[in-house]
C-alpha cells in the first residue's frame, strides 16, 4: 500500500530547477539570448546533446538551491543527438520539471545576410549554399518550432533590441499567468513569422490619404481618433477583446504563457499601430502582462 501523499510529491518537486531550452535557426540569436538569461542568473549550458539534459536537471536538483533556474542551448551541431529531444521532454514531463522552450526565428535573407557578414559557413550547407544549409535547418527544427512556447522572429531586431525583449520575458521575479506582445505590422512588408494571431485593420479607411494626417503615426491623438471615429472600430475593439479573453482562457488551460498579436494595415503606420496601442490597453486591464512593438513604424 502506498504512504505518499500530496506533501511528499511536492517535497520531492521543490528542488527541481526551473528550465528552459533555447533552440532555432543557427544566426537568428541564440547566444544573445542565452547570454541575456546568464546574465539574469540563469545556470546556462550551450549546445548540450538533448540527451543529458534530464541529467543536468539532477545535478541542479542536488545542488540544494544553488541552482533553481537551467537554460540550456540545443541546435543543429547536435544534430546526432536531436532525435533523442523527445524522448527527453517526455522524461522531464514525467518529473514535473517546469519547463519552457524559446525558439529564435529570422528570415532566409536575414540569416544569409548575417551569414556572408561574418563570413563562415552555415553548419548544414556542406557543399551547398548557405541557403541549402537554411532550408534543412528549418525542415529539421520544423516540428520543434511547432511545440516552442515561445517564438522570437529576430529578423528586424538588433541584439540590444532582442535582449529587451529578453528581459520583458525573463526579468520579473514572478511569472504571470500570460504574457502578451501586440505587433503592428504593414502588410506590404509582410507577415510576422512569430505571430500566433493575426488581425487586419485595412478594413478601416486610411488616414493616409488625409493629407494634413498622413506625415504622423498612430500614436498620434488626431490619427488615433480619426482612425477610432470610423464606423465599425470601436466595436471591433470591442468584441476582438471579447475573443481575446475567450482566447487567454484556453491559453491558460493549455499552461501556454506567451501570446503574440500581430495588427496589420498596409504599410503598418497608422491604423495598426493606433488600433495596437488600444489593444494592449486593454489587455493589460485584464491583467494581461503586455508588451506593444511596432515593427514598421518608420520605415516609409
Amino acid at each position: 500500500m502506498s504512504t505518499g501523499t500530496t506533501a511528499d510529491a511536492a517535497a520531492e518537486t521543490a528542488g527541481i530547477p526551473e528550465l528552459v531550452i533555447i533552440s532555432g535557426m543557427s544566426g537568428a540569436g541564440r547566444s544573445t539570448a542565452a547570454k541575456c538569461l546568464e546574465d539574469l542568473g540563469w545556470f546556462v549550458v550551450d549546445n548540450l546533446p538533448p540527451a543529458l539534459i534530464p541529467t543536468m536537471v539532477d545535478l541542479g536538483a542536488r545542488s540544494q538551491g544553488n541552482v533553481a533556474r537551467i537554460a540550456v542551448v540545443v541546435d543543429v551541431r547536435g544534430r546526432r543527438f536531436f532525435d533523442n529531444l523527445r524522448e527527453s521532454l517526455a522524461d522531464l514531463a514525467a518529473k514535473q520539471v517546469k519547463r519552457r522552450v524559446i525558439f529564435l526565428e529570422a528570415s532566409d535573407d536575414a540569416l544569409v545576410r548575417r551569414f556572408e557578414s561574418v563570413r563562415r559557413p552555415h553548419p548544414l550547407q556542406g557543399s551547398g549554399r548557405i541557403v541549402d544549409g537554411i532550408a534543412a535547418e528549418r525542415d529539421l527544427l520544423r516540428e520543434l518550432r511547432g511545440d516552442a512556447d515561445l517564438v522570437i522572429d529576430t529578423s528586424s531586431l538588433n541584439v540590444h533590441e532582442l535582449r529587451a525583449k529578453m528581459d520583458a520575458q525573463f526579468a520579473g521575479e514572478e511569472e504571470p499567468e500570460l504574457r502578451a506582445t501586440v505587433m503592428s505590422f504593414g502588410y506590404k512588408y509582410g507577415l510576422p513569422v512569430d505571430a500566433d494571431l493575426v488581425v487586419d485593420c485595412r478594413f478601416l479607411p486610411n488616414p493616409h490619404w488625409v493629407p494634413e494626417l498622413r506625415p504622423f503615426t498612430g500614436l498620434n491623438e488626431e490619427v488615433s481618433g480619426y482612425v477610432f471615429n470610423q464606423p465599425g472600430a470601436k466595436e471591433f475593439l470591442d468584441r476582438y477583446t471579447e475573443l481575446l479573453q475567450l482566447i487567454a482562457a484556453g491559453y491558460r488551460r493549455e499552461g501556454k504563457r506567451y501570446v503574440t498579436i500581430a495588427v496589420g494595415c498596409t504599410g503598418g503606420k497608422h491604423r495598426s499601430v493606433a488600433m495596437s496601442e488600444k489593444l494592449a490597453h486593454r489587455l493589460v486591464s485584464e491583467g494581461v502582462e503586455t508588451v506593444v512593438v511596432h515593427r514598421d513604424m518608420g520605415r516609409e
